[in-house]
């Protein structure tokens, strides 16, 4: 019984870490793509059509009996969820990594914490009780978050690479072909001033479509249709926003190499996996336990595209990625320490009402009992 006890509690640990890992191979397989001279665009409206055909059966035989008729409202919030946390998000964080690295755009993804406070409290989703010891950390944390985020961008620092190593997939892609795309793209430079803004926007993004997937869930509750919808409405956008820039049928063609191998990758790992390990997670265990291994990818990233890619470690980078994550924890705590405060507010409700309806029941009864004697 404790074994199984204790097999119960590891299996969410278990799939948020591979959760994480599999993020991470993501990253490292977009640089690979991009480094062989595939069209961003194409990249995800590929991305999706994987994740599509992968997910759309899971849902149907899952979901066919419970799930409910898909009406205009449904249809009208997946639109928008899939142009936000899809089309919108996915395009800008790559066209961000492709000016700076992997590690660099990883590392932005922990502003999203930080971001959605902030988006929440506009919308008016979420009320700052700045006066308040958890108020005071989440706005702590994201000036942090912030003051990171600044830090990356304009700072890089010397190289504190603990390792260096003589492996380059995108060097062996590239070298073959002097004059491939790929070539071109990697000897321009990073631009990380622009790369950052592209992917704190990607950020800004995401944090829409979690407050506009919060809506959709409240009115389609069903994980496996709503999250399928959403893969089959952004693979119409994404290849309908890609034709618009590059028809070229050889950017679309794949072959058996390193682009078939991404789109695989990214649509049916990338999204169909990670998804389920995400959403088995935060039904077991709730959304603060899955955001507080979000660093884990941060360092997974590094540690890969420095062994794999020939990226090097900067002391700006490395700096800024500790300010957010030391934010991204301060915005969890402060959020953590309100929904328990709010949950002991409900139980100490609840209790007072029990204990009046119970001195009302106990009067009921001596008056019952009086009366029967009388």
């Amino acid at each position: 019984m404790a074994a199984a006890g204790a097999c119960a509690d590891a299996g969410p640990v278990v799939g948020i870490i591979m959760f994480q890992v599999i993020f991470a191979g993501l990253n490292v397989f977009y640089k690979l793509a991009l480094a062989d001279g595939m069209d961003l665009r194409v990249l995800i409206a590929y991305r999706y059509f994987f994740a599509s055909i992968s997910l759309a059966p899971v849902a149907y035989f899952i979901e066919r009996r419970d799930r409910t008729k898909v009406t205009w409202k449904v249809l009208g919030l997946s639109f928008l969820s899939s142009l936000c946390g899809g089309s919108m998000a996915q395009n800008l964080y790559i066209a961000g990594m492709k000016l700076t690295s992997a590690t660099f755009a990883s590392a932005t993804t922990n502003l999203l914490p930080a971001i959605t406070f902030i988006l929440a409290l506009i919308f008016r989703f979420e009320k700052l009780a700045i006066t308040t010891f958890p108020g005071q950390a989440k706005v702590a944390g994201t000036l942090l978050g912030v003051g990171g985020a600044m830090l990356l961008t304009f700072y890089k620092g010397v190289d504190i690479t603990p390792w260096h190593s003589r492996v380059n997939l995108i060097a062996t892609i590239t070298q073959p072909n002097p004059h491939h795309p790929g070539a071109g793209a990697a000897a321009e430079g990073a631009n990380y001033a622009m790369g950052s803004l592209l992917c704190v926007t990607s950020c800004c993004f995401y944090a829409l479509w979690l407050i506009v997937q919060a809506k959709l869930s409240n009115i389609f509750p069903f994980y496996y249709s709503n999250t399928a919808l959403m893969c089959i409405i952004t693979t119409l956008q994404s290849t309908a926003f890609a034709l618009c820039f590059d028809r070229d049928a050889a950017q679309w063609r794949l072959g058996l190499n390193v682009r078939l191998l991404c789109v695989a990758y990214a649509g049916v790992f990338g999204s169909a996996v990670a998804l389920v390990l995400l959403a088995l997670c935060v039904q077991r265990r709730g959304p603060l336990f899955a955001s507080v291994f979000s660093p884990l990818m941060l360092l997974m990233v590094a540690v890969l595209s420095s062994l794999l890619l020939g990226e090097k470690l900067h002391l700006g980078t490395a700096l800024g990625a500790v300010l957010i994550v030391v934010g991204l924890y301060a915005v969890l705590w402060g959020k953590g320490r309100e929904v328990a405060a709010a949950g002991n507010g409900e139980q100490q409700n609840t209790g007072k009402e029990e204990e009046e309806e119970g001195r009302h029941n106990g009067g009921a009864a001596r008056d019952y009992r009086v009366s029967n004697a009388v």
